[in-house]
């Protein structure tokens, strides 16, 4: 389930792409499938980074004639154990609701990335999250597990902390519409949700139609998700000298 269109990252052959907060590796993995790329998938979650590995063997073999590689590390995005300028592309998805210091993440992204590397950041879609946090309250609900979202981030400051940077925003759209009332009906039966059977019905709905595409799911999903996509997603280019 990628949340980041690959086609805006303007991907050439020998490029060095960071997924930064990779997770299990989704982003990683389908920057891998595309051949050509240098991809580094970095998180703090070992067990992740593990599944992402695993994830990452069960992947049909590239052409023989490509000696590009993909791998997984441990690392903090405050504090990226890369030189300066080491990257053309970086994809941030649904990592920075989750740091108390986002800004020094932003500073290290600025850092690791070439002069004019493009850059995609997901966070979750404002008014969508709401929802989830209110159907989800303290002290326990979905804000506030371990690891959990700290912030809602509203779209126009995002766009300026990150322009602050020495980024310009070019590009923005929503994804996963039909993913908004899984995560709504989670919150709901937030004491029982991960075997409520109206939750695990949703779920099986969402992976046939990862798996399966059908044209009606894609087609209501494209519909829905200017409106009440989970995802907010925005690319830039970084602007040299700043």
């Amino acid at each position: 389930m990628l949340t980041a269109r690959f086609r805006h990252l303007d991907l050439q052959r020998g490029h060095r792409v960071l997924d930064l907060g990779c997770g299990e590796g989704r982003h990683a993995h389908g920057l891998h499938m595309l051949g050509g790329l240098d991809v580094v998938g970095v998180d703090l979650d070992e067990a992740s980074l593990q599944k992402a590995r695993e994830g990452l063997a069960t992947l049909p073999p590239r052409a023989s004639d490509d000696r590009h590689e993909t791998r997984f590390m441990r690392a903090d995005a405050t504090k990226l154990d890369f030189e300066d300028g080491a990257f053309d592309a970086l994809i941030c998805s649904e990592v920075l609701e989750h740091l108390p210091d986002y800004d020094a993440a932003l500073r290290e992204i600025r850092r690791v990335l070439k002069p004019e590397g493009r850059l995609c950041v997901t966070v979750p879609h404002a008014w969508p999250e709401r929802i989830c946090w209110r159907l989800a309250p303290p002290p326990d609900g979905y804000p506030f597990q371990p690891g959990g979202h700290i912030r809602i981030f509203d779209k126009v400051d995002l766009r300026f902390s990150i322009e602050r940077h020495g980024f310009r925003l070019f590009r923005r759209h929503h994804a996963h519409g039909i993913h908004s009332p899984y995560w709504w009906l989670k919150c709901a039966v937030w004491a029982r949700r991960d075997d409520h059977p109206l939750v695990t019905a949703y779920n099986r709905f969402l992976v046939w139609d990862l798996m399966k595409k059908p044209w009606l799911t894609r087609g209501l999903d494209a519909v829905l998700s200017p409106v009440m996509g989970k995802s907010l997603v925005l690319y830039f280019r970084g602007v040299p000298g700043q």
